[in-house]
């Protein structure tokens, strides 16, 4: 006689700084690693621990930019492979986005014109990436502050179109349907009604701030009421496989991490975990489920997306006015995030640089940012860089500095010791 699931398996997202507290966490069936964040042939203990408990751990992408013009990057196509093999992972994840343009990096997921040239352009990145992978790839939806002026499909459609040119899963984020709501007007019912529930793989769950009319997807606040009543409505629809809480920084107490899980469970119809309990699993999926391929993108589709991309990226960035019929107070908006954002990185890759600098932190680093975009290497080029910047007078940087900066004295040290350690 067959057991009878148990319901979707409940997990959370692995991060470095509460490993420990996951490792402890009752209920817990499975959890997401960013991929950029390990080293597959260096594993971290927690993760080692966790697979040797049965827990399945999910690489999760944040670089391929399967959205972008451009194929995905070899080697960036190798390490998550290989975070996959050394995890025994039963598939990976990666977002609908592209985050770098004409080699220039955005620091950020961002949204792709929805159009049928984008699908194909898309669908032949995922099936490269499929080929290259040799497991299960499930897309994920992204929270977008900015729109593209001529999109032609709704989300819903847009995500369909791919999924069913490539066979990919769906990686089905909720809390970036409310996003969409608050900040598009979207209708998240009709978007549940429109998707291709049975390709759900898993589940992203998120807290995020409304900051002046506009929300953002941060993943450092507990989970909303609206999302957790989204997440019931889409259990009501699908047998949900595999749910799961993202939670990036102000990590909680174990106790209120371990409440929001329970209000997971709650929301998706699943008992509190009790000792001896069954522990729901992850299905596993074929690399490709049945779709309908495409011929091969014409090198023409690739350009022209490429130059609305960098149009984009570079107003973002900074080094551009926003491209026409864009709206301009959202572009601000999504470039104050992505210098936030690298502000955050850099305090975390640099911690000694961010307590020595304090509250000053964040309008030194605006400063620094508004006319340097991200330079390639991540948060380590982007502490060294902005050392560099600290240790050059303030009359040479080009603008005035803003009340309150440093002393550019002491940090022409520090700019040679990314890590900031004095």
């Amino acid at each position: 006689m067959t057991t009878p699931s148990p319901g979707p398996a409940v997990g959370i997202g692995w991060r470095p700084e509460i490993d420990l507290t996951i490792e402890r966490l009752p209920g817990v069936e499975f959890v997401e690693v960013i991929a950029e964040g390990i080293r597959p042939q260096r594993l971290p203990e927690s993760l080692r621990l966790l697979r040797a408990r049965g827990i399945p751990v999910v690489p999760h992408g944040v670089s391929l930019s399967l959205g972008g013009a451009q194929r995905p990057a070899p080697g960036r196509l190798a390490h998550l492979g290989a975070c996959a093999a050394a995890l025994d992972a039963p598939l990976v994840s990666e977002h609908i986005a592209f985050v770098r343009a004409d080699g220039r990096e955005a620091g950020h997921l961002l949204p792709v014109p929805r159009t049928p040239a984008s699908v194909d352009v898309i669908s032949e990145n995922v099936r490269i990436a499929q080929d290259f992978l040799g497991v299960p790839v499930a897309l994920e939806n992204i929270a977008a502050v900015v729109a593209w002026p001529d999109d032609e499909l709704t989300e819903a459609q847009f995500l369909a179109e791919i999924l069913d040119h490539t066979g990919a899963r769906l990686l089905l984020d909720v809390a970036n349907l409310v996003s969409s709501a608050i900040n598009f007007g979207a209708d998240p019912i009709a978007a549940l009604d429109a998707l291709p529930l049975d390709r759900i793989a898993y589940v992203h769950v998120a807290g995020g701030e409304l900051r002046d009319g506009v929300w953002h997807d941060t993943h450092t606040s507990p989970v909303s009421e609206p999302i957790l009543t989204l997440l019931t409505e889409l259990a009501h629809r699908t047998a949900l496989p595999a749910v799961m809480l993202e939670r990036d920084g102000n990590f909680p107490a174990a106790a209120t991490l371990s409440a929001e899980l329970a209000a997971i469970r709650t929301a998706v119809g699943r008992e509190p975990p009790t000792a001896g309990a069954p522990r729901a699993t992850m299905p596993h999926h074929p690399v490709r489920s049945p779709h309908r391929p495409g011929p091969s993108v014409a090198p023409a589709l690739r350009r022209d997306l490429a130059a609305m991309q960098s149009l984009l990226a570079e107003a973002l960035v900074g080094l551009t006015e926003p491209p026409p019929r864009f709206d301009a107070d959202r572009l601000g908006v999504a470039r104050s995030a992505l210098v936030r954002k690298r502000s955050h990185a850099v305090a975390r890759h640099a911690p000694a640089v961010a307590a020595e600098l304090g509250d000053r932190l964040g309008p030194l680093f605006a400063d620094y940012a508004e006319s340097r975009p991200k330079p390639p290497g991540g948060a380590s080029a982007d502490v060294a860089a902005f050392l560099s910047y600290l240790a050059t007078p303030p009359a040479a940087r080009g603008r005035r500095p803003r009340r309150g900066g440093a002393d550019h004295r002491g940090w022409a040290e520090l700019a040679a010791r990314p890590d900031g350690r004095r």
